[in-house]
């Protein structure tokens, strides 16, 4: 009899458990639902009968075209772009206006302070001070009508996942919710760290997209997104071609840069390959850097130089974009070489000597190109999110004139690393750029 109860009692307490999972999750599924609902707010993610997760803006259905920079957003809206991403609002209310004047929208960042420069997130009141200095923010620009959404923080996790960044992230993503219901939240991680995505998707219910910056590691984004715990909508944030910090190095630790017509090829292929093939869950992209910038390199990032002229890059978003061939091509660099030997080659030269330089390039419309060199020494690699890196001024009387896309280069006196850049102009605003990390030792 006493084991007869004994099942009995077992077989009760087994559907209480079953009836708790069965209950817990219909709560569950019913709360990511009803996120994702059409609630008519200016700027929403609804997920459609299908499993479809689609941005809507005024009621329409909007497909993120945009790039992440400060400038030229005449260009991105005539070349097809929409939107724009920014990681801080220094000069937000510029961003937005400029934005707005050409009929794009923003995705204003809020910058989040980061463990490794010192924020303490255990910290209670020095939290509560950042939350309330972010709420200034969002009360003073939410009515903009460029605004696309929230961006909470940027890479803030560093080079660490405690639970407080989190906790913090997802206060601020409510507090917004609470002053701001028109417009969705999100945070951004560099690539698909798997902890990362699964204790962001635990620890913050009420951010509502999230946000990738990929560059080399969007070949495998889909695969490494599928083992998360993160079912809801994203963005690519930022992407492109190879970063720095996954580039091959050279023995003295330079990284070696992509010529600018591969940056093209292979940001084109990621585009069509990976972003457009996600049709569930991607709600579109930004690419990475609509300017320039000067973080290893003044060229590393910079689809548009300083001068306002253009990389192959920009062409090639702007065919994505607007399914229209570009009339005029920039050039292309096949590759470059010094002392007959290419980066990979490790290449050491002795001071004060005389070595060959050549690029090997051409023009797709046949139009006639100017070659121009220069000489930078190298310097160490920061922080890209909140370095303040400079370019250096090039090292004069280094070089001759070149002819035909080949230059003599007098190695510096100085040992140490330098780099030889070679930049190929058309004619038309359109530009083509390489260059060649070099080490100067006496053997």
């Amino acid at each position: 009899m006493l084991k007869s109860r004994n099942f009995f009692l077992f077989l009760f307490a087994a559907a209480l458990v079953i009836s708790f999972v069965f209950w817990s999750g219909c709560t569950s599924n019913s709360a990511v639902h009803e996120k994702y609902t059409s609630r008519n707010r200016k700027v929403e993610v609804i997920k459609d009968k299908d499993g479809k997760f689609i941005l809507y803006r005024n009621g329409e259905p909007y497909y993120i075209k945009g790039a992440a920079g400060y400038k030229f957003y005449d260009r991105l809206a005539a070349y097809g772009g929409n939107s724009v991403r920014v990681w801080h609002t220094d000069n937000a209310q510029e961003v937005l206006d400029e934005a707005h004047k050409n009929g794009l929208t923003v995705t204003l960042g809020l910058w989040m302070a980061r463990e490794r420069e010192g924020f303490n997130y255990y910290d209670k009141e020095l939290v509560q001070q950042q939350l309330e200095e972010m709420k200034e923010v969002v009360l003073k620009y939410k009515d903009h009508p460029a605004l696309l959404m929230w961006g909470v923080g940027n890479e803030v996790y560093a080079e660490g996942s405690n639970v407080k960044v989190w906790d913090a992230v997802n206060g601020i993503a409510e507090m917004i919710h609470e002053v701001d219901p028109d417009h969705p939240t999100t945070t951004t991680v560099m690539n698909v760290p798997v902890k990362l995505v699964n204790l962001i998707a635990d620890r913050c219910p009420a951010l509502d997209i999230l946000s990738i910056n990929s560059f080399a590691g969007l070949f495998s984004l889909h695969d490494e997104l599928a083992k998360t715990d993160w079912k809801g909508p994203y963005v690519i944030s930022e992407f492109g071609a190879r970063g720095y910090w996954e580039s091959y190095f050279t023995w003295w630790m330079a990284p070696i840069e992509q010529t600018s017509s591969e940056k093209a090829e292979i940001t084109g292929k990621f585009y069509k390959d990976v972003i457009l093939q996600d049709e569930q869950q991607c709600l579109g992209s930004y690419v990475f850097m609509w300017g320039n910038k000067q973080e290893t390199t003044p060229t590393w990032f910079s689809m548009i130089n300083s001068k306002g002229e253009e990389t192959e890059m920009v062409q090639v978003m702007r065919e994505l974009w607007t399914g229209e061939e570009v009339q005029n091509k920039a050039p292309y660099i096949a590759y470059l070489k010094l002392n007959e030997m290419f980066a990979f080659d490790q290449i050491y030269l002795k001071p004060e000597q005389t070595y060959p330089g050549a690029v090997y390039t051409f023009d797709p419309d046949q139009d006639s190109v100017n070659v121009t060199w220069e000489v930078l020494p190298e310097i160490e690699s920061e922080d890209g999110n909140t370095g303040k890196e400079v370019t250096p001024a090039p090292i004069p009387g280094l070089l001759s004139a070149s002819s035909e896309g080949k230059t003599q280069l007098r190695t510096p006196k100085k040992e140490g690393a330098y780099r030889l850049y070679v930049y190929v102009r058309d004619g038309n605003n359109n530009l083509a750029t390489a260059n060649i990390p070099f080490f100067v030792r006496n053997e």
